[in-house]
């Protein structure tokens, strides 16, 4: 009699129904272990199965089962029926295809790589609020990058302080003015105090410039805490609020999400800790997926790296997840992207920070284009006459970038610009 039932889940003639799911997982098995049965103890897992065989099961059974339907080298694809998954719950949807399956003493290694989530299942979530186009609306910008920045140090202003160096930073042509991810209510800067402060810079940015100016103050706690910091928000007339999405979880920013947006806010979500599970290239889950999830339940903007900066990711990968979040058809990628038709669930932007400075915009831009929020903090706050002065700089060298100009020919006009090009020249930080 059979103990187990593993390779009941494997069928490599099997043609995946145009309403299931589609992951694409790295597969490593360990020693003594097929690449067969590896894969399908992921199917069994993360679906219908058990260690062993079963008395008796209920027909139904079969229709529920995933299917492990291609396997190349250690790439493994798996079909899983759509009546598994509970219409607009991101948080068992990771329950199934990312939960116990990590544990497995039968793997050496597992990467939950993308998913291809069907119409139907789309149909259960609202998505991003608001698009691109309509943030582009919201702040009155268009044929260019938004541009941000956070006071740096991250963390050790007081609430007055911190306004004062967004204030400097509005000045400078930016439009946001952004918290770290470390950065809530801390006895130094109370997060009430600090709203306070920056809507009376804000108001006086925009009275001056006739631009509209903007922030993501950093909301991340308790639900109930964050919904009372997202009403003090609106209250203030701000139009965005910050969430670390990872620490706080799918299912808070699901709830948020709609609270916000009943508010007129949108979520600019930060990816603080995704590294712990996506930096690993045999193990844990992609930034890709991270991306695609957090569209899917509805932020509007999303950190997805440089290449250039002091943070991992290659061009490639920045490219990609760039795509994933702005693309209505996404295009597959062998052994990093399934194919994703987004359907009515509308754009969100990539967001672009982490050790940059003016020499390295166009680089970041010749990646990107202009359909991004470019954050450059320390590489505007470090510059010899300023943050008003670095924040100019930037704007120069987004400038010089549409323009089809080298750095050091728009040097030759733009004084700042200059400045920062003799301090910082095209470093690159490690």
């Amino acid at each position: 009699m059979a103990i187990d039932w593993y390779m009941d889940f494997v069928d490599l003639r099997y043609e995946p129904a145009r309403n299931e799911l589609k992951a694409l997982f790295y597969c490593e098995p360990a020693e003594g272990i097929s690449r067969e049965e590896a894969a399908g103890r992921v199917a069994s897992e993360s679906s219908t199965g058990t260690w062993t065989t079963l008395y008796s099961l209920p027909k139904r059974m079969k229709d529920l089962q995933a299917t492990v339907y291609e396997i190349e080298g250690n790439y493994a694809r798996i079909a899983y029926p759509l009546d598994l998954w509970e219409r607009g719950n991101a948080a068992q949807l990771q329950s199934g295809i990312a939960g116990n399956i990590f544990g497995m003493k039968a793997l050496r290694n597992l990467r939950l790589i993308d998913v291809s989530f069907p119409r139907e299942y789309l149909d259960g979530f609202k998505g991003p609020h608001f698009g691109m186009e309509g943030i582009r609306k919201m702040m009155r910008v268009s044929g260019r990058p938004l541009t941000g920045a956070v006071p740096k140090p991250k963390v050790g202003f007081n609430a007055r302080e911190h306004a004062e160096v967004g204030y400097e930073t509005w000045m400078g042509g930016f439009d946001f003015v952004k918290d770290d991810e470390n950065l809530t209510s801390q006895t130094f800067n109370r997060f009430e105090d600090r709203v306070t402060e920056m809507t009376r810079l804000r108001d006086k940015a925009e009275q001056e410039t006739g631009e509209v100016k903007s922030a993501y103050l950093n909301i991340t706690a308790d639900i109930a805490t964050m919904q009372e910091r997202a009403r003090m928000l609106a209250e203030h007339n701000w139009n965005f609020a910050m969430i670390d999405v990872v620490v706080a979880g799918t299912s808070a920013v699901q709830t948020m999400r709609d609270y916000c947006s009943d508010l007129g806010l949108a979520i600019h979500a930060h990816r603080a800790m995704h590294a712990a599970f996506s930096r690993n290239r045999k193990h844990g889950i992609t930034m890709q997926f991270l991306a695609k999830l957090m569209r899917l339940i509805g932020v509007s903007q999303i950190h997805t790296g440089t290449a250039v900066g002091k943070l991992t990711g290659s061009k490639r990968e920045v490219a990609l997840l760039a795509n994933v979040l702005r693309d209505r058809k996404v295009k597959a990628v062998p052994h990093i992207l399934v194919e994703q038709d987004w359907g009515t669930i509308r754009s969100a932007f990539p967001v672009s920070s982490g050790g940059l400075h003016p020499g390295l915009v166009p680089d970041v831009l010749d990646i990107y284009g202009k359909e991004l929020v470019l954050l450059v903090s320390g590489g505007i706050h470090g510059h010899p006459k300023g943050t008003r002065a670095g924040a100019i700089a930037t704007m120069q060298a987004v400038e010089a970038w549409s323009d089809g100009m080298s750095l050091d020919e728009k040097a030759k006009s733009s004084p700042e610009l200059g400045l920062a090009l003799e301090k910082w020249g095209y470093y690159r930080p490690k």
